[in-house]
């Protein structure tokens, strides 16, 4: 029962990761949510976004006369190419994701466990299309993997489980976790709760996840 906080909205989210992303940094962003980001560059400090299909120095969104047909993310949004980007074969993005060049990646996810390890290209559901993608690749080929989803399921089942139930895309991949009622460190004794929305109290949050959630590393 919601009893008095304000869950953050996907633009909050986008707005948080950046926070923790540092000056410099080269990212890809994953399908779904995590592309958001890129609407929400900050203007004090560089992150270089790199999309799986082929761009480095990706911008935000196009819209309007911006709008080039052939300039589209892996989401196949399209988008703009900010001063000093560059366009290449999809093989080379790759070769760039599994040598170990992207210093960020922010995935979304059906589950994190308490381990970090991460499901998120199919749930049990026979009806759903299956998707992986590039996920796999950057999962295990970038230094920090972000999650960026909401806490809770469609059905009200939290994403934060003890041991995944649904197939793996890594294991033991996640380092950080950003939600819509708060952002959680994965530590070797399972998750840290780095800040949570105000109004929501800790135990609150801790009943919500139904899981264990460790106010400081000292817990």
């Amino acid at each position: 029962m919601n009893t008095g906080y304000t869950r953050r909205s996907i633009t909050q989210i986008a707005q948080r990761i950046v926070q923790d992303i540092p000056d410099g940094a080269y990212v890809n962003l994953g399908i779904g949510q995590p592309m958001t980001i890129a609407n929400h560059l900050p203007d004090d400090k560089e992150i270089i976004i790199q999309s799986e299909n082929g761009i480095l120095g990706m911008g935000p969104v196009a819209s309007g006369d911006e709008i080039d047909p052939e300039l589209v993310n892996a989401g196949k949004q399209n988008v703009t190419l900010l001063k000093g980007g560059a366009i290449f074969h999809h093989g080379d993005s790759f070769g760039m994701i599994r040598g170990g060049h992207i210093d960020i990646c922010v995935l979304g996810a059906f589950q994190v466990s308490a381990n970090g390890d991460l499901a998120n290209w199919r749930t049990l559901d026979r009806d759903a299309i299956p998707g992986v993608g590039g996920a796999m690749d950057l999962a295990k080929g970038a230094k920090k993997v972000f999650v960026m989803m909401e806490h809770l399921s469609k059905s009200g089942e939290s994403k934060l489980v003890e041991r995944c139930t649904y197939p793996l895309t890594g294991v033991a991949v996640v380092d950080r976790v950003y939600t819509d009622l708060a952002t959680l460190q994965v530590t070797p004794r399972g998750f840290l709760v780095v800040d949570r929305v105000d109004g929501l109290s800790h135990a609150e949050l801790e009943s919500l996840s139904k899981i264990k959630l460790m106010e400081t590393l000292d817990d």
